[in-house]
């Protein structure tokens, strides 16, 4: 039950949560900004704004990066279709909560599962086709429950449309 905390030695160590982790916290859908499919800020205030690193997902970057995809710089429109979705479901969605895991990437983000009127948008996301889940690679990070439902759907969904990584 690793954290998605990977990275080589150039990794900074990752820290540990300061805000509340374990429960969901309600979030105005209005106060997040989607960088793509599976990184979002929330703007609590003007002075304070949370990354957060969706679990057990991976979508296509909004830029492609040198490993595959566009050359570095150039829209992804699989990652533009993430963000999209992103944004809408936000859009249409009475309720939002988040679900803080107790530490924070090796970037400093907080990781967490979102919740929109009660699903798991990581589920959503992969049913849609438009991501790969994580949870084999990054473990659980303390979010067992959360991780098979996201396994389960992986299983079931169809074909990711983000291009494989090369060996």
């Amino acid at each position: 039950m690793a954290l998605l905390v990977g990275g080589g030695p150039a990794a900074a160590a990752p820290g540990f949560q300061t805000r509340p982790n374990g429960v969901r916290v309600a979030v105005d859908p209005g106060q997040v900004r989607w960088m793509d499919g599976d990184t979002a800020e929330i703007h609590w205030s003007r002075s304070d704004v949370e990354t957060v690193r969706v679990l057990g997902i991976d979508t296509a970057e909004l830029f492609g990066r040198r490993q595959y995809g566009p050359p570095r710089g150039a829209l992804d429109p699989r990652g533009a279709e993430g963000r999209g979705f992103a944004r809408g479901t936000f859009a249409i969605a009475r309720r939002v909560e988040l679900q803080r895991a107790a530490g924070l990437d090796r970037y400093g983000r907080s990781l967490g599962y979102f919740y929109l009127e009660g699903r798991n948008y990581s589920v959503l996301v992969l049913e849609a086709g438009l991501a790969r889940e994580t949870i084999s690679r990054f473990g659980d990070n303390g979010f067992p429950r959360e991780a098979a439902e996201v396994m389960n759907a992986a299983r079931h969904r169809p074909a990711a449309r983000a291009r494989p990584r090369p060996n």
